[in-house]
């Protein structure tokens, strides 16, 4: 089994020009720090989860388990930047928005989620205006910040920091050499840190060691969770699939466009002996020249055949042109969920729910008398129903 630190690559003849960087970093974090430069709190309760780290850390599928966690009890909306969309400024996605309006992690959220808003804005402190004041959007209860951990012109009243198990911070470089933003003290300004992507069989040992390892502050809360596969669906129809029932000889390709593909091929491997990953950059924008490597590389697969992708890489196949009709048909997205461990998910929920009671402006919000039921909030792909925060 692959360990801790498994996926890091340090290049360490560009550390030098890591050192720069760190300069830059550390100072533009103290002008933060010391009132210079200003970060605006607001009277809503706002929610950041993001990482310090370069590529993949498991953001989407967190936000998500947040969003499950909070959008039937409190109106919620998503703050995305929109990562390489094609608009520019506030949106609000509608019912005809496109991907390439509100960026793929952002689109992929509002197919799954169509009783919360989710609106796009590189500049965050004017999104969250925005959906303040906004008819649309002003009865909002929470906005969920997705990632924002450095951008501190916005003081979130919960900042959520992920650090990827296969490549822990304490053992990264500042980019270039390694894939830091920004130095690992930076992990203090986290009111919650978790570890993603851990093994289903992490033992207490392993837990201890990395809870030691982390050197968080005792105000600092920290859990771990990891990654659980849904049934396989057709992204152009609605078939749907176990992994299971795939079979050891079914050829796969898989086809990402994600920061830390690695992950993927390691738990799809007990199912098939025949795994062809198709790998290009995170948020990569299918060409038609890409089209025709999907198209040759399916082809060249013996049968049986499928291509199983991710749901942000299938956010951005669905408007792609040029797909062979039996690869179209073919073509598989892979949900993906977490799973807190360690008994850790009650401790969560109780504190995001807390949080947003306490803070919320909602003066209608209420508390059930069964609050000691939240951990069962995610299970089984059901949304939580135990506390109200709305009177419905």
């Amino acid at each position: 089994m692959r360990t801790e630190g498994d996926f890091i690559k340090i290049n360490e003849w560009l550390l030098p020009l890591s050192w720069l960087y760190g300069l830059g970093v550390r100072f533009r974090n103290l002008m933060f720090d010391i009132g210079v430069l200003k970060s605006r709190s607001y009277d809503i309760p706002v929610i950041s989860v993001g990482n310090i780290t370069v590529g993949g850390s498991g953001k989407t599928p967190h936000v998500e388990y947040l969003i499950s966690l909070l959008s039937n009890r409190a109106k919620v909306t998503v703050l995305s930047r929109g990562y390489k969309r094609k608009s520019h400024g506030y949106v609000l996605a509608k019912a005809g928005t496109t991907m390439r309006d509100i960026g793929d992690e952002p689109y992929q959220m509002k197919k799954k989620f169509g009783n919360i808003h989710i609106a796009v804005d590189k500049d965050r402190r004017h999104g969250i205006e925005r959906i303040m004041s906004d008819s649309e959007t002003k009865d909002t209860d929470v906005i969920l910040l997705d990632d924002a951990y450095q951008h501190r012109y916005v003081k979130a009243g919960l900042n959520i920091l992920l650090v990827d198990y296969h490549r822990l911070i304490i053992y990264d470089k500042l980019l270039p050499a390694g894939r830091l933003r920004e130095p690992q003290e930076g992990k203090s300004r986290a009111d919650i840190v978790i570890v993603t992507k851990c093994p289903k069989d992490l033992k207490p040992m392993e837990y201890r060691v990395l809870t030691r390892a982390m050197g968080l502050y005792p105000y600092q809360k920290l859990f771990f969770t990891s990654i659980e596969y849904c049934n396989l669906k057709t992204l152009f129809g609605n078939k749907e699939t176990a992994l299971s029932e795939i079979g050891k000889d079914t050829s796969i390709l898989l086809l990402t466009g994600i920061a830390s593909p690695q992950q993927i091929v390691m738990d799809l491997e007990p199912y098939s002996k025949k795994i062809h990953p198709l790998t290009f950059a995170d948020h990569h924008q299918f060409t038609s020249k890409d089209i025709e490597e999907i198209n040759s590389k399916f082809k060249s697969l013996p049968h049986p055949r499928i291509i199983i992708t991710t749901e942000k890489d299938g956010a951005r196949l669905e408007g792609a042109d040029g797909l062979d009709k039996e690869a179209k048909n073919n073509i598989f997205v892979l949900p993906i969920r977490i799973k807190f461990m360690s008994d850790g998910e009650k401790a969560f929920n109780n504190k995001i729910i807390s949080y947003v009671r306490k803070n919320s402006r909602n003066s209608t919000m209420a508390k059930r008398a069964n609050d000691n039921s939240a951990a069962d909030s995610h299970n089984s792909g059901h949304r939580p129903g135990t506390i109200s925060f709305r009177n419905n």
